[in-house]
């Protein structure tokens, strides 16, 4: 694997969730935030390979992606309306008192949002902030990839068709909220804990941090919380022992023959 293949892999690890939010922010519409964030990566292979890799990945991508998501709303131009009415929604509306400004954050209560189904919620947390692929939500949820695949599409029309808001709910409506996407979070968490994809890595360290470094944010918002507080202690104390599950193969070790010094 070449250097620019693995700095691709890499960024994707740890920047799919901020280039989708970033997008979605600006164009407040998942599929075109979605098909722009996965051109932008799919152009990183072919310049980076030729160019090398950028200083700022991160910044790269997002900044490609969003001429990716232009170039496609000029080329629909039955959208334009749409574009100018989602940047007048999504760019100008003040955040709620007291929310956290987090891109991601605001996604994953987006992708959480209660007119959706639970299996959804999660399937489209997966995808849109996690980064999975359709193949690998599936097998977590033991369905084929057409059934998942178009699980995801219906949640994200609906959340269009609703005009759900790319938003942090108001303080009034953050404690119901919260419930249901601390369940995301951990079984987020558990995608990492223990990959269903692929590869010879059975732990995604990408998802347990992501999935911890969220909590912490929801736990910065409602520190009185003790459910919140609850699966953030829960995360850390299991994360504690990472090391110790995997061996130095990359294969995981029974409890019983962990080493508990580690």
């Amino acid at each position: 694997m070449s250097e620019a293949e693995e700095a691709v892999i890499r960024a994707h690890h740890d920047e799919w969730a901020r280039v989708v939010a970033a997008l979605t922010r600006r164009f407040g519409d998942l599929d075109i935030a979605e098909e722009a964030a996965a051109e932008a990566f799919a152009t990183a292979v072919e310049r980076w390979r030729a160019d090398g890799v950028p200083p700022s990945p991160g910044a790269w991508l997002t900044t490609t992606a969003n001429r990716k998501a232009i170039d496609r709303i000029r080329r629909e131009s039955r959208r334009d309306d749409k574009h100018r009415e989602a940047r007048m929604t999504y760019d100008d509306l003040p955040e709620p008192v007291g929310a956290i400004d987090d891109d991601r954050l605001r996604l994953i209560f987006t992708c959480c949002h209660p007119a959706l189904a639970v299996e959804a919620r999660v399937a489209l947390t997966l995808r849109m902030v996690g980064g999975l692929t359709v193949p690998e939500i599936a097998r977590a949820f033991l369905v084929r990839a057409t059934t998942m695949e178009q699980r995801i599409t219906r949640a994200k029309a609906k959340i269009k068709a609703a005009r759900i808001p790319y938003r942090m709910p108001s303080a009034d409506d953050l404690p119901a909220r919260v419930s249901g996407v601390l369940a995301v979070l951990f079984l987020v968490y558990n995608e990492g804990y223990l990959a269903s994809g692929p590869g010879t890595d059975p732990v995604r360290h990408d998802l347990t941090t992501e999935a911890i470094r969220l909590t912490r944010l929801i736990r910065a918002l409602l520190p009185q919380d003790g459910e919140v507080a609850g699966l953030l202690a829960l995360m850390l104390l299991t994360e504690a022992r990472r090391t110790a599950r995997v061996s130095a193969n990359g294969e995981l070790v029974p409890l019983d023959e962990q080493d508990r010094g580690a």
